[in-house]
């Protein structure tokens, strides 16, 4: 499968919310013609009525290339019969839905449909979002190099060995995004506790956690290199580590909690 028998099959987005838009808006800016994409949306925003040439909400090609499904879980009984005619053929099935399972897909769709569950994040929205992607046994290694190209239009992939390591990918870069956001909120409410404006210390908080996520994605060191580096001996850094370090009462307790109550749930709602 290739681009090019995307743009003359088509490609189906069954929900189009935030993250299906943000694939959309990548994949016109990649040079796909909105003439090769359907939409299905109860409630199309305004940005989607206004892109010319899209298929919105119109019959659907008999054989496209790919369906994205990108609606709510607890959406996916009511939507998914509206394009059950398109099981078991070549359309590939790439799935953003959360908790739900390749098994599940199978049984709407039939065992002989190709099926690819993808995982994204909420950085896809400003292009750096991270997706972890697995497919069935149906899935050709043709139809994964496609499903990681549509992807890469919001940010970088990675490809699973097992769909069990989904409940863990959905607590550490699913999640994730949350815990970097909490993080920036207590930071910046530690900055006003020593005194500063609250305006001053949520720039201070954001463009320090913005730039070190940033320094630690493109440096050649690893993460544990970088404290090093910032970290004088019995200056300001080594004090605050001190505290976040600690085994028993800091990040490494607290992260791993976290991590695993996020785990959990995801192994609770699967199942």
């Amino acid at each position: 499968m290739s681009m090019e028998n995307v743009r003359q099959r088509g490609i189906v987005l069954l929900g189009c919310g935030k993250m299906g838009s943000a694939m959309l808006a990548g994949w016109l800016d990649g040079g796909l013609p909105a003439g090769s994409v359907w939409v299905m949306d109860p409630k199309p925003s305004d940005w989607l009525r206004g892109i010319g040439g899209l298929h919105l909400n119109e019959p659907l090609p008999e054989d496209p290339a790919l369906v994205l499904v990108a609606v709510k879980p607890q959406m996916i009984g009511d939507a998914l019969p509206s394009i059950t005619a398109l099981g078991g053929g070549s359309t590939v099935f790439l799935s953003i839905a959360a908790g739900t399972t390749i098994a599940t897909f199978e049984k709407m769709l039939g065992a002989e449909t190709p099926v690819i569950r993808a995982m994204p994040n909420t950085p896809a929205a400003v292009g750096r979002g991270i997706t972890a992607l697995i497919g069935n046994a149906r899935a050709t290694a043709a139809q994964m190099d496609e499903a990681e190209l549509l992807l890469a239009a919001i940010g970088q992939t990675v490809r699973l060995e097992d769909e069990s390591q989904m409940d863990a990918v959905t607590a550490v870069s699913g999640s994730g995004p949350a815990y970097v956001f909490h993080l920036i909120e207590t930071l910046a409410k530690a900055g006003e506790a020593e005194g500063l404006a609250p305006e001053l210390a949520m720039k201070l908080a954001k463009a320090t956690v913005g730039g070190a996520g940033h320094l630690a994605e493109r440096a050649a060191e690893d993460p544990g290199q970088l404290r090093v580096n910032v970290t004088s001996p019995n200056g300001t850094t080594a004090a605050a580590l001190a505290v976040l370090m600690d085994e028993q009462s800091g990040f490494p307790a607290l992260l791993g909690k976290a991590v695993k109550a996020a785990a959990d749930r995801s192994r609770e709602l699967a199942g």
